[in-house]
Parts: C-alpha cells; structure tokens; sequence
C-alpha cells in the first residue's frame, strides 16, 4: 500500500519577503514540504528500509521522525520556551527509531503537527530575541534557532533524495 495521498503542493519562498524572519520561515516550509514529499507515495516496507551500511538505523520515517523531534526542540522548546517533552531523550538518539505503528501516514502526521506547534510557540517573537534559559546556560537568538533548523532540514532533506532513489529510484525534487 502507498501513500501517494501525503503529497503536499509546495511553493518556492517570496523572493521579495518583508522581513528576514519571513523569509527563514518561507524556507523552512519549503523544505518541510520537501521532505514530506520525498516520503509521499511509499509503502511502509520503502519508507521503513534502512538501506545504508555505515548508517544502519537512519530510514526514510526515521528521518521525518528526527526531523520532527529537531522541530520540538529547537523551535517550541529552545526558542519558544515551551514545557513540552523532548523527543531526544537517550543516548544513541531514539529519534530515528521506529515502532510497529511508525508509517508514512502516521509519522507524516505527527511532523505536520508540530509545524503547528512550532509556529504557535514562535508566535510574536523577532528575531534578535534571546532563548528563554536559565542564567547561565548557552542563549541563543530566534533568528540562530531557525537558521539552524534550516540547515539541519536542508541536510537531512539530502539524505532523503538518496532514501528515495534507493527505495524506488525516483529522483529530483
């Protein structure tokens, strides 16, 4: 079975953004969409493989869930200062784990679903604004965290190009 219905429409950020949180946030909804994409139309089997020999935990679902625990902690916790549990907890890092329940349907949802609270928790905020830390722990700027956070999606995003085109051989964006 695919799940060829996750597929989402994506648009290439304004050119002309007003401002420069605008504009992080039109990329990093590009590329949340992209990776979305990249999983759309797969079946669990394809998107659940873990194809690479030197990384042996890291599948297409695993990526998104990854993705989605980046987005709790950098956006809603880190920059938003909002007492929700992180999905990082452990050590090697759980994020990339799946379940029996983890498919294309379910681990889509839940990363859409914290686009949401992201943006919930960002809301009103500039971005010189400083992290919400206790003294002396390393603050960060609004405008850092999604910097950061584009870069971290802008690179897993690669790792599903190659996900993609081992499980099906499907290629471009």
């Amino acid at each position: 079975m695919s799940n060829s219905s996750s597929r989402m429409e994506r648009h290439w950020p304004a050119s002309d953004a007003p401002d420069e949180l605008r504009s992080q946030h039109d990329f990093l909804g590009f590329l949340r969409v992209t990776a979305v994409n990249k999983v759309a139309g797969l079946s669990r089997e394809q998107a659940a493989a873990t194809p690479l020999p030197t990384s042996p935990r890291m599948s297409a679902l695993g990526v998104l869930k990854h993705l989605t625990a980046a987005e709790r902690w950098w956006l809603s916790i880190e920059a938003g200062g909002l007492d929700a549990p992180s999905l990082w907890k452990g050590s090697p890092d759980p994020s990339w784990d799946l379940t029996g329940q983890d498919d294309p349907a379910s681990v889509i949802a839940a990363y859409r679903a914290e686009w949401v609270r992201s943006e919930r928790a960002l809301a009103g905020l500039a971005a010189g604004d400083r992290t919400r830390k206790p003294p002396g722990e390393q603050v960060f700027t609004v405008r850092w965290v999604l910097t950061h956070l584009i870069q971290e999606t802008a690179r897993h995003v690669g790792h599903l190009d190659f996900l993609r085109e081992l499980a099906d051989g499907t290629t471009g964006e």
